[in-house]
């Protein structure tokens, strides 16, 4: 048996088995930089010899682009040999996944080298630097993740537009933006139910359900974890079990970004706050009415920062079609209070639980490096000392000129390869990994003919 460099242990394995006799199968899952799930299913009897071992994967698993191609560029692939590396279980992720028939397991898994050094192109790896880095500082970030996500009819409609699904309760379907409508909620209550018996048995703490601002969108809260790494594995998890759920009531849950361009689109918001080794919350204020220096410093980082990181909370061609003017979706480098219109906003609420609530990023985005990108920015300003500029206290989507952002893909890409404000916030080898693969998704995506093409142009020029 070799030592977990995860710091997972055989007794967790046998300890579940013994309580789910039931299990036939595991799903063991590694994240990639797109945020996809890749790995293996394996039989009840391979469990624990993958806790006492790992498993063996290859190195390219990681240089994967959202089509599954290799992306030479990465290095990961002829550059290494394709040689294998071995992935380990994550502490605390293995959990039975109700509804399967005939019943099975998941777990995480992250990858390391032979001699069980962290493989760091494994996004999990970037964010766990960030929050060694933090802790040596005397900080310790604590968070939750927004998951906002539409519930679409498989079948589009006769425009060939994904259409809201059908509520799984009595059939019944509504086109119109339900938001907070909690009657409309009721229609979709028996998958809500299933989601939140899923995530209670993983372990996660699913809080409150909304109809959002779009017909057949909804949002779910995460509990707030002091440990962020924790955060972003409850988001990757629930993201599974909502698509999992939708798919046993014949409904399909889509994570674009922006799947219909006429409504808004999906967030995926980062509530961060930072507490010292005391436990104390340290962007709380000690004056009532006087922000800390701290949360303005922080402030002042991550706007700073955004423009260089905006391929991070942007990953995708369909990312950037969410951006656009009172869509609840921040298009400016700026900050408020209260205001939902700004891209870093302090929400109201308790001097205690103050929170920095980072709303750039869609839920297409990677939650592990939205998240280390995030608290890399938050120490880049503190550190540093940046000063925020003045609260927007107006409308946010009239603009802020003061910092470059990128207008489209193609500029964040170019400006994500040439940051070393991002390299540092990944890693050099997450950095090269995670820019080579979004540069030959552009690729892919500026050569295909898009129908409106054949639209405009075809009988026209």
């Amino acid at each position: 048996m070799t030592l977990s460099p995860s710091g997972s242990s055989v007794d967790e394995a046998r300890a579940f088995l013994d309580a789910h006799p039931e299990i036939e199968a595991v799903d063991i899952v590694l994240t990639d930089a797109n945020g996809i799930g890749r790995g293996k299913i394996i039989r009840r009897h391979e469990l624990i010899g993958f806790y006492e071992n790992g498993r063996h994967l290859p190195i390219s698993i990681l240089g994967l682009d959202i089509c599954g191609e290799d992306v030479h560029e990465t290095g990961l692939i002829w550059d290494k040999g394709d040689g294998d590396l071995r992935a380990w279980p994550i502490p605390g992720t293995l959990a039975p996944i109700p509804g399967t028939s005939p019943a099975r397991g998941e777990v995480l898994m992250s990858l390391y080298h032979l001699d069980g050094s962290p493989m760091l192109s494994d996004p999990r790896h970037a964010l766990a630097a960030q929050v060694a880095a933090m802790q040596a500082e005397g900080l310790h970030p604590a968070g939750a993740f927004e998951l906002e996500f539409f519930l679409l009819d498989p079948v589009f409609d006769a425009e060939g537009y994904p259409r809201p699904a059908a509520a799984v309760l009595d059939g019944r379907r509504s086109n119109m933006t339900e938001v907070y409508s909690v009657d409309h909620l009721h229609g979709m209550e028996p998958l809500f139910s299933r989601i939140y018996a899923a995530a209670k048995a993983a372990g996660i703490r699913a809080e409150t359900v909304i109809s959002e601002f779009a017909p057949g969108q909804y949002e779910l809260t995460l509990d707030y974890r002091t440990n962020v790494i924790q955060a972003a594995d409850d988001l990757i998890r629930l993201k599974r079990i909502v698509r999992l759920a939708a798919r046993s009531f014949g409904v399909t849950a889509c994570f674009m970004a922006k799947p219909v361009e006429r409504h808004a689109g999906s967030g995926m918001h980062f509530h961060v706050s930072l507490c010292d080794d005391a436990g104390r919350n340290v962007f709380a204020e000690t004056t009532e009415g006087q922000w800390t220096d701290t949360i303005l410093h922080a402030l002042g980082g991550l706007r700073e920062t955004m423009g260089q990181s905006m391929l991070v909370f942007a990953p995708h061609a369909n990312s950037w079609r969410r951006f656009a003017s009172q869509s609840y979706a921040p298009v400016s480098p700026n900050w408020g209070v209260n205001n939902r219109s700004v891209a870093l906003r302090i929400p109201a609420g308790s001097v205690k639980a103050r929170r920095i609530e980072h709303r750039p990023s869609g839920v297409d985005a990677n939650p592990y490096l939205v998240a280390a990108t995030v608290l890399a920015g938050l120490r880049h300003g503190l550190a540093n000392r940046i000063d925020p500029g003045p609260e927007t206290t107006g409308n946010g989507y009239e603009g802020d000129s003061t910092i470059a952002m990128p207008g489209d893909w193609r500029e964040a890409i170019r400006a994500a390869q040439g940051s070393d404000f991002l390299k540092a916030a990944l890693g050099e080898e997450m950095h090269r990994t995670f820019t080579a693969i979004k540069a030959a998704e552009y690729a892919r995506v500026a050569r295909t003919i898009a129908d409106v093409d054949y639209e405009l142009y075809l009988h026209t020029v």
